[in-house]
């Protein structure tokens, strides 16, 4: 099927719902998707972002201007997921805790709006990862319209381009949580070591990226275009030397590079007996 066709199947789609919480991040597939619902349902629609300290201030304040620059009406919420029993031991379904308390205060926010829809961003893309926050969606009765239109990642960075949304070619985020192995607890002091050590890469100029933390270690993916960057002496010295004040005691840099979803290569065969 055609974009453009795609694009308006999901017009038409979420014309039908008339009216709709959107889970609002400030990523491409939720910017795109809260932009489709504006352009169709205007009043009808609202963008929902939650806080917490999975969430770096950075894409907090990008989601803020993003929404403002849409136009849709924007609230804010906090949703604390080391708060939520289990979460923080980072058990392999933790997504699922996480969007199941997420999706929760999104569906009361829907009642409080006289709105009976929650939508979130998943695409077609995401059906060939380890997902387990769609069984919390299922559960709540959440939809996808990207994923139902089949809107692929690729599809969603064009349209965006064409629609005129900054956006498009914005690098793909994942929680802080996702830095961390599964079983190694979570704690508020370990995230802040992983935000501020990613914030200086971004100051440096490096897109794309992700710093796991193992314990002691900070394992660096980078591009593999940009590895290079990494390894002139003055560049790796002075992250080196960031990356020990900020906590971690060795740093090391992962010659495969970024990869989404590198954490579940150490318990692949867990995951297949969860899914």
């Amino acid at each position: 099927m055609k974009l453009e066709e795609k694009y308006e199947n999901l017009k038409k789609y979420i014309e039908k719902l008339g009216s709709a919480v959107v889970a609002f991040s400030g990523g491409v597939d939720s910017t795109f998707l809260a932009k489709v619902c504006y352009d169709v349902l205007k009043d009808r629609c609202v963008a929902i972002t939650a806080t917490s300290s999975t969430y770096p201030q950075r894409e907090f304040k990008e989601a803020q201007e993003l929404a403002k620059e849409i136009g849709i009406r924007h609230r804010v919420i906090r949703s604390e997921e080391l708060e939520i029993e289990g979460f923080s031991k980072n058990p392999i379904d933790r997504c699922y805790y996480c969007k199941s308390e997420l999706f929760s205060k999104l569906k009361n926010v829907a009642e409080e709006e006289g709105i009976e829809h929650v939508l979130d961003g998943t695409n077609y893309d995401d059906t060939g990862d380890f997902r387990p926050g769609r069984r919390a969606a299922r559960e709540l009765g959440v939809k996808s319209p990207l994923l139902e239109c089949g809107f692929t990642k690729n599809d969603i960075r064009e349209m965006s381009k064409i629609l005129g949304l900054p956006t498009w070619n914005k690098p793909a985020y994942a929680c802080l949580s996702s830095r961390f192995p599964y079983g190694e607890e979570i704690t508020d002091e370990k995230l802040s070591m992983v935000d501020k050590a990613e914030e200086y890469l971004l100051k440096l100029g490096f897109v794309g990226f992700r710093v796991r933390h193992h314990g002691d270690i900070a394992r660096i993916e980078l591009d593999p275009r940009q590895i290079d960057i990494m390894l002139d002496e003055s560049v790796r010295k002075n992250v080196v030397s960031k990356l020990k004040e900020i906590g971690f005691k060795y740093v090391a840099l992962d010659l495969e590079g970024y990869r989404t979803g590198s954490m579940n290569e150490a318990v692949a065969e867990l995951i297949n007996d969860v899914r």
